[in-house]
């Protein structure tokens, strides 16, 4: 994408109603006004709230937001431009219950409120395969930690990736802390009506180009508690 056509969507991003660009002092320093009140002030409902973490193009978010209504759903990644379609899409459709945040991962505590958020997806992030790069991770141990503190209890998490990798690495964490592990499989399309429905109902450009060469796409709904 060219700097022209970034700068384009970031300054469209600044006029969309469902797009929230704190700056990072204002992450830090627990300034942004939503934390505790996204129902009351963003979203103007009391329905439960649904995070994705690392969203893209938010496809996976909006596709969620059709298929769920009565849920809120928030994208959230710090590339804008990328989120850009998203946001415009739910503008466009005149969708409510989506929106977007633009903010670094390892600052979602400081966005939240405790007990504030219902489920927490995580969709194709990058496996951080190299060992130096595990505090990356957005499976580790102290992402956990930040996921639980904004969890309500028995909160629901799923990780939906094409890594096999990921995949294994966050199963082994999960059974040595001796976590609930609801469903887990390493080919979710492959297992015809056993699969969530909004697991494989909704698919993002990648993924679908991932299916098209045969990648198995794994799943695990797990929870924190």
């Amino acid at each position: 994408m060219g700097s022209k056509n970034k700068l384009k969507r970031f300054r469209e991003n600044e006029t969309f109603a469902n797009v929230i660009q704190p700056t990072r002092e204002e992450a830090v320093a627990d300034g942004l006004n939503l934390k505790g009140n996204w129902n009351k002030n963003f979203f103007k409902n009391d329905n439960p709230i649904v995070l994705e973490l690392g969203c893209g193009k938010g496809e996976y978010a909006v596709g969620l937001a059709r298929k769920y209504p009565n849920k809120n759903f928030l994208g959230i990644d710090i590339k804008g431009a990328r989120f850009w379609r998203g946001a415009k899409t739910a503008i466009e459709e005149g969708m409510n219950n989506v929106g977007f945040l633009r903010t670094q991962i390892e600052l979602i505590d400081n966005m939240f409120a405790k007990n504030e958020v219902d489920e927490i997806w995580i969709t194709f992030p990058d496996p951080q395969i190299k060992y130096k790069r595990t505090k990356h991770r957005l499976t580790n141990e102290a992402f956990f930690e930040k996921y639980r503190q904004i969890l309500k209890p028995n909160g629901i998490m799923h990780l939906k990736t094409d890594s096999e990798f990921m995949h294994g690495y966050t199963l082994g964490l999960l059974q040595g802390l001796k976590l609930p592990i609801h469903f887990a499989h390493h080919d979710v399309y492959g297992i015809g009506d056993e699969a969530p429905d909004e697991v494989v109902g909704i698919q993002t450009f990648y993924e679908s180009q991932y299916l098209e060469v045969n990648k198995r796409i794994t799943y695990i709904k797990f929870s924190l508690d």
